[in-house]
């Protein structure tokens, strides 16, 4: 276990230094108004790709973790059935931008941005998915690596290209991603013929949906705070707003680790976490990791406010005012994670959907209220602390009932 952890954090450790060395190269590339658009329309990226072939990626990940020799099978599901997401996706990401994009961004740009995570970045996801269920920890931290060097590099080599629009850096942002999922296909994913079998798909569809709805709406309720800040208080807030909560994401990345080897185990032993002693333990652990994380952040940028260059140094005095910000909302995502693992879609995509209310509602309340950056920053201390007590109880009153074997 430790060394399968030691594997997968090794993935996590390289991307982490890559995602820094992007993030930061790109805030200061862009203005904070393009930056903030480019950050909520990626965001907003996110969220529609799980609509990508109706949720199919978790039955894959499930065959590749427990029955490997019927990948070559799932992954023509999957395949087949992205093909058929796209109208929907594509109707989906029309609504999303006359919603939130229409007065400020291009629509072309929004295409662009919206097709490099759902067309190109969300299948690299599938390679790597594949992998870790495979238990080829090793590959799957490669291409984790690999992907996020390569939009580093796009983005250095956008500093010093000619033209440094918002336009200009989408294209360069779907070139990234699509190197990725060539070398993920090309090298990473498991030598297997493909074979259509839908009898094997119709017994999948109602769980892949649910895990599709639980996603979309998993992803909505996380991005959710950059689209009400784009629309309620503009690109330049937004802009602010995108570089805290990308500095937010940055101490997710250990806890996630640690997630993927406990739903596989969960998955083959759906009782591990039992002992209430046991669960609240892990939970203390995953608040204390991820806020000791964003401390350690905001005292590096407050002695050294301009080391992650003038745009993010506007932003620094704010990121201690974020500080609590991180462990609730790494153990919302883990409590998510516990029901994926116990086959509890459903319940799942409803608890979602209930926290995605609770967000919106309080989240208009404080962007009515607080007109200032740090009040507002301030506020979601306590906004994502009452989610959090809000995803505890439905998530371990789930618990409760019996885990579904799928």
């Amino acid at each position: 276990m430790l060394r399968d952890y030691l594997s997968v954090i090794s993935g996590s450790a390289g991307r982490l230094v890559f995602s820094l060395a992007y993030f930061v190269i790109l805030a200061n590339a862009l203005s904070i108004s393009e930056f903030g658009l480019f950050a909520t329309a990626s965001a907003a990226g996110v969220v529609l790709s799980r609509i990508l072939a109706f949720g199919f990626i978790a039955p894959l990940y499930r065959i590749a973790t427990v029955k490997p020799h019927l990948i070559g099978a799932y992954t023509a599901g999957f395949l087949s059935m992205s093909a058929v997401s796209l109208p929907l996706l594509a109707l989906a990401s029309s609504a999303v931008y006359f919603l939130f994009f229409n007065a400020d961004m291009p629509p072309a740009a929004f295409a662009m941005v919206v097709g490099a995570e759902a067309l190109l970045w969300r299948p690299t996801e599938a390679v790597i998915i594949v992998n870790n269920g495979l238990k080829r920890f090793g590959r799957g931290a490669f291409l984790t690596i690999f992907g996020t060097a390569i939009r580093a590099l796009a983005a250095a080599i956008f500093v010093l290209s000619a033209t440094r629009d918002l336009w200009s850096w989408t294209l360069f942002y779907a070139a990234a991603n699509a190197l990725s999922l060539a070398v993920g296909i090309l090298f990473f994913y498991p030598r297997q013929k493909l074979r259509l079998k839908p009898v094997l798909y119709w017994r999948r569809l109602a769980d892949s949906i649910y895990v599709a709805c639980a996603e979309v709406v998993f992803y909505l309720q996380s991005e959710l705070d950059k689209l009400l800040v784009l629309a309620l208080a503009g690109p330049y807030l937004a802009g602010i707003y995108a570089i805290i909560m990308r500095l937010v994401d940055l101490t997710a990345i250990p806890i996630r680790t640690f997630s993927v080897l406990l739903v596989q185990k969960m998955m083959r032993a759906p009782d591990i976490l039992a002992r209430l002693s046991l669960r609240f333990g892990i939970e203390a652990g995953v608040f204390i990791v991820s806020t000791l994380a964003m401390l350690a952040l905001a005292l590096l940028l407050h002695f050294l406010p301009e080391i992650l260059g003038s745009n993010v140094a506007e932003a620094a005095p704010l990121v201690l005012l974020a500080l609590l910000v991180p462990g609730f909302r790494n153990l919302m995502e883990y409590q998510a994670e516990l029901l994926f693992a116990r086959g509890q879609t459903l319940l799942r995509a409803v608890n979602l959907v209930l926290l995605a209310g609770v967000k919106a509602a309080l989240l208009a309340l404080i962007l009515r209220d607080a007109p200032s950056a740090d009040e507002i920053v301030r506020a979601l201390n306590w906004v994502f602390a009452a989610l959090y007590l809000a995803s505890l109880l439905l998530t371990y009153y789930a618990l409760r009932r019996p885990a579904n074997r799928v």
